[in-house]
């Protein structure tokens, strides 16, 4: 017979994944997608592109930052009791989540800044650099986040 789970588990768990979602599909877009289309514009009007898709989407990142943080802690309390009872799985997503929050703040508070500030004074080459550091560390977050998502989606069949 099933074991019985608080009525918090199931919505937790869709605003997690939801939230993952989002942070990882947007990642995914902006590399596989947005960067190649974008490569062939003037380099004005790819950095303003990147600014105003990065203005629209760290928004997103900020909000799926606080829902995975709620849902996930959550579902640690509703599902295992606290932290002392989870399984190895949940502490790799926990453990490489913050990282990723980390270098999403990072990146946010030091390139992101100082790629605004190079295009608002028309700094292309500046702002070229901020971009292709913004660029990397969304490709790192986003290697770690495909790992997450097969860490979460195939946890719990590990023996």
């Amino acid at each position: 017979m099933p074991v019985a789970l608080p009525a918090i588990v199931v919505p937790a768990l869709i605003v997690h994944i939801l939230a993952a979602v989002v942070w990882v599909g947007g990642m995914f877009f902006a590399l596989q997608v947005l960067r190649p289309s974008s490569a062939a514009l003037e380099v004005e009007a790819r950095l303003a592109l990147w600014s105003r898709v990065f203005d629209r989407f760290f928004p997103w990142v900020f909000a799926a930052i606080v829902l995975l943080l709620a849902s996930g802690y959550g579902l640690v309390f509703g599902v295992y009791g606290g932290f002392p009872a989870l399984p190895i799985y949940v502490n790799l997503m926990q453990g490489i989540g913050i990282f990723m929050m980390m270098l999403f703040l990072h990146l946010y508070f030091a390139p992101w800044r100082r790629f605004g500030i190079a295009v608002a004074r028309q700094d292309w080459a500046e702002g070229g650099r901020q971009l292709g550091q913004i660029q990397m560390i969304v490709t790192i977050n986003l290697i770690l986040g495909l790992i997450v998502v097969a860490i979460g989606g195939s946890g719990p069949y590990w023996s």
